[in-house]
């Protein structure tokens, strides 16, 4: 059965002096998730051509679709992948060896034994963990014009944790082709952004306090970052989708090196880029490398700014940035590196 992208448009918010459009407001579900869409046009409500974009991406890209492009090859059928796989399958390849395998869009069958994906185990041992690995690795997967090549039926892809970001940078992509120049997308926390906002100001992100919250009720603010031209923003963070298994906390970033939940310093890790897939995959990487790792690869990226939250050995939370983000920040940070 397809999944449903629901769509609605909330409001309009306001009209732009100059006859530049009014702003409207969407939002809506894809990828069990929500959507929240600002943008200013003089040609009305994109409502309708949004949801069909988002839905035709739900259909290539969505593993909880048992019907797309991806949940069929993860199950070795004969298909023809689209542009947007292939788009997304090279960023991950890139992103895979530039962080040194931490990044692998491979690991789909350890995230859900752990209880991450689309399936969940009943039990996880060592002896699991170790045959999963045999068919787990970015090196052991490749295209082969339209078609994906496996060197283990058994390898199946996941492609969570860059496909919402991706998702952002295919409706800004929209937007730019209907002529707006000035909008905000955010899917499930990831944003992609160009211009102003209502106000007349570039648009302003906020990086959420990491504090442990399956619920997602608590969003207080650690800080402020305004993004001016087109950008892509990406958190990752393990205090939100986690659970607790055997009385300890199980975090779901994975690290498909190990076959382990990733055990490193890293509370949250906030990335910008000049798209939101990038921003996405790197936020990441980010976690499952810990601080010095991370920081050391994304001396070697420099599209990539980021700010991130870590807790040295006394426990205490504490801010590793990039002089890009700095620049970006509104107001100031305590406890800074």
């Amino acid at each position: 059965m397809r999944a449903v992208v629901c769509a609605l448009l909330v409001a309009a918010i306001v009209t732009a002096c100059g006859g530049k459009g009014t702003y409207y407001e969407e939002e809506g579900s894809i990828f069990h998730t929500v959507y929240h869409i600002k943008y200013r046009t003089n040609k009305g409500p994109l409502t309708d051509k949004i949801a069909a974009e988002l839905q035709a991406f739900d259909a290539s890209l969505n593993p909880f679709n048992k019907e797309s492009i991806l949940a069929r090859v993860n199950r070795n059928e004969e298909v023809e992948v689209d542009d947007w796989f292939v788009t997304v399958f090279n960023r991950a390849m890139d992103v895979a060896e530039r962080s040194g395998g931490v990044f692998d869009v491979t690991a789909a069958p350890l995230i859900n034994l752990w209880g991450f994906g689309y399936e969940q185990k009943d039990s996880v041992s060592p002896a699991v963990i170790d045959s999963m690995l045999q068919f787990v690795g970015y090196r052991k997967v490749r295209l082969d014009g339209r078609r994906v090549v496996k060197d283990d039926p058994r390898l199946e892809l996941s492609f969570s944790a860059i496909a919402k970001g991706y998702a952002c940078d295919v409706v800004a992509a929209l937007l730019e082709r209907e002529g707006v120049e000035d909008y905000m997308v955010e899917i499930g926390g990831e944003v992609a952004s160009r211009g102003m906002n209502a106000r007349g100001e570039c648009w302003r992100i906020g990086i959420n306090k990491p504090e442990d919250d399956t619920t997602g009720v608590k969003n207080d603010m650690q800080e402020v970052v305004e993004l001016c031209g087109r950008r892509g923003m990406a958190t990752s963070g393990n205090y939100r989708n986690f659970h607790v298994r055997d009385g300890k906390k199980v975090a779901h970033t994975i690290d498909p090196r190990t076959g382990y939940p990733s055990q490193q310093n890293i509370l949250s890790a906030t990335i910008v880029a000049p798209d939101c897939m990038t921003a996405d995959a790197y936020a990441t990487a980010f976690m499952a490398m810990g601080l010095d790792a991370a920081c050391r690869m994304a001396e070697s990226v420099p599209e990539i700014a980021y700010y991130v939250i870590y807790a040295d050995t006394s426990g205490v939370h504490r801010v590793k940035m990039s002089p890009a983000i700095q620049e970006m920040i509104v107001g100031e940070t305590k406890n800074e590196e």
